[in-house]
This record gives structure tokens, sequence and C-alpha cells, in this order.
């Protein structure tokens, strides 16, 4: 993982050392990307896909206004990346009903086993009660090892050292711990071939009918990790992915690419040998800890926060300024940051002629007009002049605010529609339309 971590590292110092960016310059970035990926064992499909991605994504359109076209290309190689490795939001781990009977699958050598204790101290650890229960007749000392990690990580367990079916143990098992939040299931991975492996999964899901079939993967694999997620597929559902030994190659980067692309959600990631080094898999923190830039999501809110700024202009432009404009407008000022810091960035003695009063009453009147146009239906958010009397009160009580205060902001709200009516015909007047900075 280091290594990996160091390709990218070489990137973004590539990206940040560049004077300007024309066509040679996109080529030489766009090699040190594939370099990068290729290091990390990612798909060569996958890799042409991503550059293309960010290049087209870089020819459509620039950065907007007040971003450098420097910390754009690495905002939107950030964004690929995430794209890549799974997207924005992580898969969390919700059980729907008690118990909740969650399978483990894999191959011999993927650390099977020992994920099984560690996923149960993880959800011990949140409150809930878990069970193991060890169903694998093939490998000799499976029931001791997995009987010897539940207690050491304090939860229950079952197995039978001498049954042969694997698929009675396991209703056994879930009979025994019925009472528990959630049941996890430690199956075979060791056979004289793939298939009577795959056809005991099979027969194992049809008997047992778990809530959740989690796959686990050694990263050590790397793209070979489509194979394997695309092979026990084709015999049972898989709902998510665990990938382990991520601390130990640079290859779990193709490891967790190859498994996004069959489908499968990664929703856990082994960091080390010990029962505690289980985590959540979030695409944007391993993408932040792959560049190894602790400043990485200040810079994407940044760029975001104009891109959304963008949104708005473009809106105005168009002559539409609703209360859903107003809002959007309000929440991109407040991702830019504190008043007082922005304030700060005015240019000449400005700064010094604002008040710092005036600042934080700003501050919190905008963070309340936020309040108010949250407890607004869209509906009414896209026709302000339905807000009578009693939709008033009723928006007011769920911010928090009088009436009066809901009024006030109404007020503003309409003095802003009306000045930038105004500007835009002096505007266009000139053969202008710039309403940036409104």
């Amino acid at each position: 993982m280091r290594a990996l971590i160091e390709a990218f590292g070489r990137l973004v110092e590539k990206i940040r050392g560049v004077s300007h960016i024309d066509k040679s310059v996109l080529a030489e970035l766009s090699r040190e990307i594939q370099r990068a990926l290729l290091r990390a064992d990612v798909p060569l499909d996958m890799i042409k896909q991503f550059t293309d991605d960010v290049l087209r994504r870089l020819r459509e359109g620039g950065p907007p206004a007040g971003i450098p076209i420097k910390e754009y290309l690495l905002y939107v190689v950030y964004e690929k990346l995430v794209e890549l490795l799974g997207g924005e939001f992580p898969a969390e781990f919700k059980p729907a009903r008690r118990p909740y009977v969650v399978m483990l699958v894999g191959v011999e050598g993927s650390g099977k086993t020992t994920t099984a204790a560690k996923l149960a101290k993880y959800l011990a650890r949140r409150g809930y009660r878990v069970g193991l229960v060890q169903t694998d007749t093939i490998r000799p000392a499976a029931f001791d090892q997995l009987k010897q990690l539940a207690e050491s990580v304090g939860v229950p367990f079952y197995g039978e050292r001498d049954s042969k079916s694997a698929a009675e143990i396991a209703l056994r098992g879930i009979e025994k711990f019925r009472n528990l939040d959630v049941i996890i299931l430690d199956t075979a991975g060791r056979h004289r071939s793939e298939e009577s492996l795959m056809q005991e999964i099979k027969a194992m899901y049809e008997a047992v009918k778990p809530d959740e079939v989690m796959l686990v993967i050694d990263a050590t694999v790397g793209k070979q990790a489509a194979a394997q997620a695309e092979a026990f597929m084709r015999h049972a559902p898989v709902h998510s992915v665990i990938i382990t030994k991520m601390d130990s190659t640079a290859r779990g980067g193709g490891a967790l690419a190859a498994v996004v692309k069959t489908g499968a959600r990664v929703k856990f990631v082994g960091t080390g040998e010990g029962v505690d080094e289980i985590e959540p898999f979030n695409p944007r923190g391993f993408v932040s800890r792959l560049l190894g830039m602790g400043d990485f999501e200040t810079l994407v809110d940044r760029v975001r926060a104009a891109l959304e700024e963008d949104k708005v202009l473009q809106e105005v432009e168009s002559g539409r300024f609703d209360l859903l404009t107003f809002k959007r407008q309000i929440e991109a000022l407040l991702k830019l940051g504190p008043l007082s810091k922005l304030i700060q960035l005015l240019p000449g003695g400005l700064a010094l002629k604002v008040s710092e009063d005036r600042v934080e009453l700003s501050q919190r009147n905008l963070k309340k007009w936020l309040a108010i146009l949250s407890s607004m239906t869209r509906e009414e958010l896209a026709n302000p002049e339905i807000l009578n009397a009693s939709r008033i009160r009723r928006v007011a009580l769920g911010a928090g605010v009088t009436p009066r205060e809901v009024r006030e902001m109404l007020e503003v709200y309409e003095n802003i529609k009306r000045m930038t009516k105004i500007l835009r015909k002096r505007l266009r007047a000139h053969g202008k339309l710039a309403l940036r900075g409104l």
C-alpha cells in the first residue's frame, strides 16, 4: 500500500508543479496517471476509460471562476478515482431484521475465518449481539481457529467438530443463536476443485437463505479479484465484499476497482492482521489517503462550492430566482467557510470597514435563513407567493424561529430578486451578462 501511496503522491506533486497545462503537459500527466494505476494493478480497460474520462471532463468544461486549472485537474482526478472505486457513498451495514444472518464466502487463503472474528468484534463494539458459526467441514483446523478467535473477541461460538454437513451445522447454529442480533457463518474455502466449492456454496445458500452474502477477497490477487467475484456470483448472490490484506500490497487498488466493476459493493477492508484491524470502506477517505493529501477535502469543497455557485448563476442569468435558487446561493456561501475569513479576502482596506459584529450577525442570519428555507416544501420554494400566514407559522415552527423572522427573510429575498432583475437589464443593455458577486 505504501508503494501505491508513493506513486500517487508523485502524480499529485507533478500536477501541482506545472506552471501551465497545454496538450503536451496533459499527455505527460495522462501517462503518469496510467503508470500510477498500472502499479495499482487496475485492469487495462479501466485505466483507458479512466484517463479518457479525465481528459474529456477537462476538454468539455474548464474550471469555475477563481479555481486554478491545476487544482481543477486534481479535483477531476480525485472525483474519477472515487467513481472508479465505488462512488461517493459508502455501503453501510444495516441489519434489516433479527437475527440477521451473514454468510462469509471466499477461496482458501483469503483470510475468511480471521475476518469473521474481526467483523464480529467490530459489530459487537457497536452494540450488536453477535454469534459466530463455523461450518467448514473440509479444513481440520477451522473449528479450533474460529473457536479461539470467538473467545478472544468475546462472542459466542457454535460448531460441530465431526459433522459432515455444512448446511445442517449452519441451521443448528442459527437456531441456537436465534435471540442474537447478527449471526456470522464461516464457510469452507478449500476443495479439490473450484466447481465442488461453488456447488457447496450454492447448496448452503439455498438451505440457509442468509440475509447477506459477503465475499472475502485477498487484496494481493489484484485485478484477478473480478474473476473470483464473478465465479461466486454465478452460484449465489453476492451482496457485499470485504477485501483483506489492504495494508500489505500495492495491488489493493486493482482488487477494489476489479470488484466494483462486477457491480458488487465493497463494505469493509482489512487493514492488518489484528482482530481490531477492519474498517468500513469509504471511497472518498481511501482516495484521500491514496493521494497522500490531508487537505484534499478542503480543495474538493472549494471546487464544489464554486461549481454550485455557477449553477446558481446560470439560474439567475436565465431569469429564474425563486426561493430554491436563494437557498442554493446560501448553501454555496456557507460551504466557502466562515464569512469572517471571506471578508479578509476583500481587496485594499475594505475588510477593515466591515465590523466583526456585522459579520457575525450576517453569518447567523445565513444559518437562520437556511433553516427557514429547509423547513419549506419544494412547492413553497418554487412558488413563494403561496406562503400565507398559516404556512409561515408552520415554517417558523419547523425552523425554530418566529413568524416575524420568516417574513424578514422573505423581505430580504424580494429585495435581492428586485436588484437582480434591475442589474440583468443594465448588463444586457451593455451586451454583458456577469452577475458574479451578487
